[in-house]
C-alpha cells in the first residue's frame, strides 16, 4: 500500500480524499493555488506545495507543477478527485513516465470514455443503447444547425471533453443552435482546454439516471447500484439520491448489465460512471461516462456502505476488489443536497465573498436517520470567483425515501450560511415541494416548477404555524432578557407579562395567547384553543433556532430585522413580528412605503468577467436580444435586453472584472 499519496485537487473532493486517506494510515499532500493558501484541505493535509496563480490554468491545470509537487515530497500515488486533470489522458501518461501510480483508471480508458464522440461509438459497440445524433466534430455553427435540423429538435449541444454542464446547452431552434454552438466551445475551450463539441437528440421529459462501476486491474467490474440525479439547473445536478425512485429491479439490473459491459470494453479499472438518459417508461439510453469519481458518489456510499476512495485506492495500488456483484447490497435511502454559492432569486447567479457565518447540521445518525456533510470550507473562509461555487454537499441516509427527505429537510433547516447569497431556502423548498416527494421527476423539474425563477413562498399550513409559535417563544425570550438589563426605572419583578398577543407573520395577524412555563417553555394557544408547548435552548444571537414544537422536533433560521425577526423554515421565509393587542392595532396604521426602479442600466447580476460586448452606443436592440457575456466561476452567462430601446451609454469594456450590480451600460 501506498505510503503517501498527493490530492491534485481542492476543496471539498480535497478534503474527502484526506479523510479517507488518514483513516488508512496514509500521508497526504495537497496542492494550492495563491487563491486557496489558506483553504481547509491545506490545513488538513500533512504537507501543502503552492503551484501558481489562482486561475486554474495556472496552477491546478498544469501537469508539470503536479508532477514536481510528487518529486518535491515523494509522494507515490496521485488522486485526482473531479474536475481539473481527472479526465485528461495526457496526465497519467506523464505521472507513470516520472513512476508515480494514478489513482484512477489507466489513460486507454480515459481516452475511450473521456472524449465523448468516442465513448459513443464504444458504447455502440458494446451493444449499449445510444441516443441518436452526429458523432462527428462540428466545425461552424452553420455546420450545426445543418445537423440539428436532420435529428429533429430540441437537441443538445454538448462538449466533447469534460463534464459538469460545462459547455452544454439545449437548442429548440436553429437561431438557438447557432448561439449554443458559439456559447458552448468557448466554455469548453475554457474549462477543458478542448473545445470540439458534438450534437445528439434531446430527450423530452427525461430522466437523468447513472450507475456507478469499479473494477480492479485484474479483470473484475461491478455495478453498485444507480443514482438518479434529473434535479437539475443549466444541466448542473442539484440534488441527487440513491436508488432511484424510477427503476425496479430488472431495470435496475439490465443498465448495471449495460454499464458493466462498457467498463470491460475498455479494461476499466477504477471508479466510474456511466450516465443514462431514462424516459418516463423506464427505457434508458447511454450519455456519457464519466472515468472519476463523482461528485455525488457519498449517496452511493451510503446506501451500500462502501468508501469508494478506498476502493480506488486499492485498485489503484494492485488489489482485487473485495466483493463481488452478489455481494452488493443497497441498504435505504440516500439524498444529497449541493450547496451551492449562487443567488437562487436571482437566476442562481453566482455569488463571491467571506462565509461571516459557517455553521453546518451535527452530523452523525440522529434517531434512525444519518446527516453527512461533504465541505471543504470553514467560518471565515472566502468564496473566490476562480472556481466552483459549491460550499458544500449535504447528505442524509434512512430507510426509506420519505424519511430520508424529511432528515434532509430538517438539516437544510439548520445549515446557517451568511456573508454570502446561497441557495439552502431553494433546496429546503425542493425538500418540502410535492411533486419531488411524489418522485415524479425529470430533468426540467426546476424549470417547470419554478418558470418565473424563485421566490422563497411565504409560509402557509402547518409550517406557519410552527413559525407562529417561534415567533411567539422568540419573542417571549427576547423580553425576558430585556427586563434582566440593569438600572431600569421599575424593578424587573414588578412588571407582568401581557400574555395575549399578535404575531404578526408574512402581513398575517394571528392573534395568541402566551404562557411561560418556567425553564420548561411557553404555551402557545390559538384563538381556536390550539395549544402548542415551545421548548428550545436557543439564546439571542444564534443563527439558528432549535427546540421542540408540541415534542416534534423543529429547526428555524433566524435572523433579526427591525422591530422583529426574519424566519425561514421548511423551505418558507417571512418576517415575523410580536406585538401586544394595543401595539397590533398601532403598527396597522403604519404605511409601507414602496421601492422603485429606473429600469435604464444593465448591472452586472453576478462578480464576473465581462467576455464580450454585443452592442454599441447608440445601437437600437430589441427585447431578449443578447447584449453582454459575463463569465463567473468557469460559466458564461448571457445578459439579455428585457426591453426594447436604445444603448445610450457602455460603462465596462471586454476583460473588466465587475463587482455584482456595477454598471455595464445605460438606455437612453
Amino acid at each position: 500500500m501506498f505510503e503517501k499519496i498527493l490530492i491534485a485537487n481542492r476543496g471539498e473532493i480535497a478534503c474527502r480524499v484526506i479523510k479517507t486517506a488518514r483513516r488508512m494510515g496514509i500521508k497526504t499532500v495537497a496542492v494550492y493555488s495563491d487563491a486557496d493558501r489558506d483553504a481547509v484541505h491545506v490545513a488538513m493535509a500533512d504537507e501543502a506545495v503552492h503551484i501558481g496563480p489562482a486561475p486554474a490554468a495556472q496552477s491546478y491545470l498544469l501537469i508539470d507543477k503536479i508532477v514536481e509537487a510528487c518529486r518535491k515530497t515523494g509522494a507515490q500515488a496521485v488522486h485526482p478527485g473531479y474536475g481539473f486533470l481527472s479526465e485528461r489522458e495526457a496526465f497519467p501518461k506523464a505521472l507513470a513516465e516520472a513512476g508515480i501510480v494514478f489513482i484512477g483508471p489507466n489513460p486507454g480508458a480515459i481516452a475511450a470514455m473521456g472524449d465523448k464522440i468516442e465513448s459513443k461509438k464504444a458504447a455502440a459497440a458494446a451493444k449499449v443503447s445510444t441516443v441518436p445524433g452526429f458523432l462527428g466534430v462540428i466545425d461552424s455553427p452553420e455546420h450545426a444547425v445543418t445537423i440539428a435540423d436532420e435529428i429533429g429538435y430540441p437537441v443538445m449541444i454538448k462538449a466533447s471533453a469534460g463534464g459538469g454542464g460545462k459547455g452544454m446547452r439545449i437548442a429548440h431552434s436553429a437561431d438557438e443552435v447557432a448561439e449554443g454552438f458559439a456559447r458552448a466551445k468557448s466554455e469548453a475551450s475554457s474549462s477543458f482546454g478542448d473545445d470540439r463539441v458534438f450534437v445528439e437528440k434531446f430527450i423530452t421529459d427525461p430522466r437523468h439516471i447513472e450507475i456507478q462501476v469499479i473494477g480492479d486491474k485484474h479483470g473484475n467490474v461491478i455495478y453498485l447500484g444507480e443514482r438518479e440525479c434529473s434535479i437539475q439547473r443549466r444541466n448542473q445536478k442539484v440534488i441527487e439520491e440513491a436508488p432511484s425512485p424510477l427503476l425496479d429491479e430488472a431495470t435496475r439490473r439490465k443498465m448495471g448489465e449495460q454499464a458493466v459491459a462498457l467498463a470491460k470494453a475498455v479494461n476499466y479499472d477504477s471508479a466510474g460512471t456511466v450516465e443514462f438518459v431514462a424516459g418516463q417508461d423506464k427505457s434508458f439510453y447511454f450519455l456519457e461516462m464519466n472515468t472519476r469519481l463523482q461528485v455525488e458518489h457519498p449517496v452511493t456510499e451510503m446506501i451500500t456502505g462502501l468508501d469508494l476512495v478506498e476502493l480506488m485506492i486499492r485498485v489503484a495500488a494492485g488489489e482485487a476488489l473485495p466483493l463481488t456483484q452478489s455481494e452488493v447490497k443497497l441498504d435505504g435511502w440516500a439524498v444529497e443536497s449541493r450547496v451551492y454559492a449562487e443567488d437562487p432569486t436571482r437566476n442562481f447567479l453566482p455569488s463571491i465573498g467571506r462565509l461571516t457565518t459557517y455553521l453546518p447540521p451535527e452530523e452523525g445518525r440522529q434517531g434512525d436517520a444519518i446527516v453527512r456533510n461533504d465541505t471543504g470550507v470553514e467560518e471565515g473562509g472566502e468564496i473566490a470567483i476562480h472556481y466552483d461555487p459549491m460550499i458544500a454537499k449535504l447528505v442524509t441516509w434512512a430507510p426509506t425515501r420519505a424519511h430520508a427527505i424529511a432528515a434532509q429537510g430538517q438539516a437544510l433547516d439548520a445549515f446557517a450560511i451568511d456573508g454570502i447569497r446561497h441557495n439552502i431556502p431553494f433546496l429546503a423548498a425542493l425538500m418540502a415541494h410535492p411533486r419531488w416527494q411524489e418522485g415524479q421527476l425529470s430533468t426540467g423539474f426546476i424549470a417547470e416548477e419554478f418558470p418565473e425563477g424563485f421566490v422563497a413562498p411565504q409560509p402557509a399550513g402547518e409550517v406557519a404555524k410552527r413559525m407562529m409559535a417561534a415567533a411567539a417563544a422568540i419573542d417571549h425570550q427576547l423580553n425576558q432578557r430585556k427586563r434582566g438589563i440593569s438600572g431600569q426605572m421599575r424593578d424587573p419583578s414588578l412588571l407582568k407579562f401581557e400574555r395575549d398577543r399578535v404575531v404578526l407573520l408574512a402581513g398575517e395577524a394571528h392573534p395568541v395567547t402566551v404562557d411561560p412555563q418556567g425553564d420548561d417553555g411557553v404555551v402557545v394557544t390559538e384563538p381556536d384553543g390550539t395549544a402548542r408547548l415551545v421548548t428550545s435552548d436557543w439564546r439571542p444571537g444564534e443563527p439558528v433556532w432549535t427546540g421542540t414544537i408540541d415534542g416534534h422536533r423543529a429547526a428555524i433560521q433566524v435572523r433579526g430585522v427591525l422591530n422583529g425577526v426574519a424566519l425561514q423554515h421548511a423551505g418558507a421565509a417571512a418576517e415575523a413580528r410580536v406585538y401586544t393587542r394595543r401595539e397590533a392595532e398601532l403598527a396597522a396604521l403604519m404605511p409601507v412605503k414602496e421601492q422603485g426602479g429606473s429600469g435604464k442600466q444593465v448591472l452586472c447580476p453576478m462578480p464576473g468577467l465581462v467576455k464580450q460586448i454585443l452592442v454599441k452606443e447608440g445601437q437600437e436592440v430589441k427585447n431578449g436580444e443578447p447584449i453582454a457575456v459575463v463569465e463567473a466561476m468557469k460559466m458564461e452567462n448571457v445578459l439579455r435586453a428585457e426591453r426594447d430601446a436604445t444603448v445610450s451609454k457602455i460603462h465596462a469594456k471586454e476583460g473588466d472584472s465587475l463587482a455584482v450590480d456595477a454598471v455595464i451600460l445605460e438606455f437612453a
